[in-house]
Parts: C-alpha cells; sequence; structure tokens
C-alpha cells in the first residue's frame, strides 16, 4: 500500500518544516547547547506542524549520532540515519509513545502513563511523551499529570499539542516551553504543492494548486490530503475543473464573477448565475461562504488599504487586484447589508430541503430596487 502523501512529505528535520521558523530556530538552538527543556506546548490550528517537530525533537533528543559525534551536535537536527532515529520515523520505538488525548483522557489513563515514566528507556537517552489534543483530559486527569510535569523524571521529556490552547489550563502552561504555531500562508502550501507534484511527475495549473491552498486554510495537512485525493481519482493530471469536479469548489473566477454582479446591483444575472451555480452541481454552502469571504474582504480593504499586506499572506495577486478594483466601487452600507444577509442564509441553508431558497431571498433583498417590485 502506497504512503499517503502528507505522510510521504513529512519533514525528516527542522530545516525541513514550512512556515515555522519562530518554533524551529528556538528548538533547534536549544538542542545545539545541549539544552532541551523537559515539557512543551505546541499550540495552533490543525495541519500546521505541531506532531511534526514533536517527532523531529524526539529524534533529536535520542539521536545517536548527536550522542557520539560533538561537532554533528552542534546543528541542533537529528541524523535521520541512525538506529533511533530510524525507528521513531518508522513509528516501532518504544520509548517515544503517541498519546491521542480524546480517546485516552481519563485519569487511569494518566495514572498509567505515571507508572510508565518510572522505569527507565529500554533502548534511548529518553521517553517521550506526545500527548495530542491534550484540550481534552479532564480536570482530574490534568491534576495527575501536573505533580509530574513540575518534577519530572531527568529521562522524560513531555510534548502536548493542542488546537485548543486556551482550554488547557494555566498550571500545565506554566510548567512548560511555549510555541504558537501560525497557519500557513498561501504562497507557503502553494509552494509545497508544487515540489510534491514536480516529485509525482504530475502536471499542474498553478490555479488549480492555489484553489487547492485556500480550502485548506492554511493547514499543510489538509492541503495534501486533498492533493491526494484528487490525484488518485484523475490521475498525472491537476487542473481547475478536476478540482472543482471532486470538491464541488467554485473557482475563483466565479466566485469574482457573482460578486461583481452583487457589487453592480444586477438582481438579474445575479439570479441566473446563482441558478447555474446549483444546476451544475457545485457546493453552495462552500459558494455562500466564498462569495460572503470575498465581500468581506472588499469591505475591508476599502475602510483600510494597509490590510493589502496582510491579504498577501492568504490570496493570490490577482485575487487581491480584483478585491482592489471591486473595493473602489463598492458601496460600503449595501456591502455590510449584503453580508449580514449571506451570514444569516448560510444558516439557514442548513436546515432547510432546498438549500438555495435562503441564498436567493439574501440576494433578492440586497438588490431588489423596489419593496414593492416582489411583494416583499
Amino acid at each position: 500500500m502506497s504512503l499517503a502523501i502528507y505522510r510521504k512529505y513529512r519533514p525528516k528535520k527542522l530545516a525541513d518544516v514550512i512556515g515555522q521558523e519562530n518554533v524551529t530556530t528556538i528548538i533547534k538552538n536549544s538542542a545545539a547547547q545541549d539544552k532541551l527543556a523537559h515539557a512543551y506546548i505546541f499550540y495552533g490550528s490543525r495541519g500546521t506542524g505541531k506532531t511534526t517537530v514533536a517527532r523531529i525533537l524526539s529524534k533529536i533528543a535520542n539521536c545517536q549520532t548527536r550522542k557520539k559525534d560533538s561537532e554533528f551536535a552542534k546543528k541542533g537536527e537529528p541524523c535521520n540515519k541512525c538506529q533511533a532515529c530510524l525507528a521513531i520515523d518508522a513509528g516501532q520505538a518504544l520509548d517515544v509513545v503517541e498519546i491521542d488525548a480524546a480517546s485516552n483522557r481519563g485519569i487511569d489513563e494518566i495514572r498509567d502513563l505515571k507508572e510508565n515514566i518510572k522505569t527507565l528507556p529500554s533502548l534511548f537517552n529518553y521517553k517521550v511523551f506526545i500527548i495530542d489534543e491534550v484540550h481534552m483530559l479532564t480536570t482530574q486527569a490534568f491534576n495527575a499529570l501536573l505533580k509530574t510535569l513540575e518534577e519530572p523524571p531527568t529521562h522524560v521529556i513531555f510534548i502536548l499539542a493542542t488546537t485548543e490552547y486556551e482550554k488547557v489550563p494555566p498550571t500545565i502552561i506554566s510548567r512548560t516551553q511555549r510555541f504558537h504555531f501560525r497557519k500557513l500562508t498561501l504562497s507557503e502550501i502553494s509552494s509545497k504543492l508544487e515540489t510534491i507534484l514536480k516529485n509525482e511527475k504530475t502536471s499542474y495549473s498553478k490555479e488549480a494548486i492555489e484553489m487547492i491552498a485556500y480550502l485548506a486554510d492554511g493547514s499543510l495537512r489538509d492541503a495534501e490530503s486533498l492533493l491526494d485525493q484528487i490525484i488518485s481519482l484523475k490521475g498525472e493530471n491537476l487542473t481547475v475543473a478536476n478540482v472543482e469536479e471532486i470538491l464541488g469548489k467554485v473557482d475563483f473566477s466565479k466566485t469574482v464573477g457573482m460578486c461583481d454582479l452583487l457589487i453592480k446591483n444586477d438582481l438579474k444575472q445575479s439570479l441566473e448565475f446563482l441558478y447555474d451555480i446549483a444546476n451544475k452541481g457545485y457546493n453552495l454552502f462552500q459558494f455562500n461562504k466564498d462569495i460572503t469571504e470575498y465581500l468581506r474582504r472588499v469591505l475591508s480593504l476599502s475602510l483600510n488599504p494597509d490590510l493589502e499586506e496582510m491579504f498577501k499572506r492568504e490570496l493570490a495577486e490577482a485575487e487581491i487586484n480584483k478585491i482592489q478594483q471591486h473595493a473602489k466601487i463598492a458601496n460600503r452600507d449595501k456591502l455590510i447589508a449584503l453580508i449580514k444577509s449571506l451570514i444569516s442564509a448560510y444558516s439557514q441553508m442548513k436546515y432547510n430541503p432546498f438549500p438555495i431558497a435562503p441564498f436567493e431571498i439574501a440576494v433578492i433583498e440586497n438588490l431588489k430596487e423596489e419593496k414593492t417590485k416582489f411583494n416583499l
């Protein structure tokens, strides 16, 4: 069985991790100085590299080459060739324990963990415990973990990972080194996908890659999973049409086309456009979200042109140019009312047997010229 793309191209050293230089630089320097901490907490959005860095840190702590070669140790990286590194990469290292707190969240599991901590590593220098989604632990489990974090054995390293940092008790946080993993930019994700496609000898269009990167919402893992899904079904060619067909996602040009009609108050063409989108089987929920997000950016940019620099992290240059054009002609008050209506329509669409109906009503209510015209 072939490996999934996100596993096949998972970084094996800190230098390969994309977009988290604030994290990897500090860990690399700490490792070079032989000053690894006993407990870490990695927090941030899904798919941004928390577990990947945790595994690399496990290799750094146990790398046999680093232990024997003091000059190599100064690089702050694992060798990825010794027995320890290879075992950790293969998921076969007994001294590196990964725990999913979502399904092992009770006090009994933490008590078992505390018993395991007492024993020395079987083969390596350190026992490393990676607790994923740590915010899912119960209050009693956190209390049981607290004492161990405060006074851990010298042969143990804890790495806690979470997408919901605010749910982790302050008493736990205060006993760890904290690292925030940010969402990746559209260009960072697109660049990595291009590298993967070249290695996989798959042809592609830049627009298709950007569409996948946008859908991933800052998560490289999500982008790689989406890419894997499309390649599996469509073979050695990645096009915008493939992405639309597999994911039901409307490409950016259609989003811009619809928003252009809305901003210009063209009710007739807007309804025809929306009907065509629905008739072709595209995802109306996603289309609503895309339009709302686009109009939100148009409104924001019309109020604060300096936001363009922030948008560059998330959007392609062509998309920013379109937003700029619409920001110059949009009526802000009408735009605010339309965005509110689209948000309301989205929540109504979830419970409506005809999801297009709330969408259409939102368009009609905001683009009609006279209230009596449609008897509304």
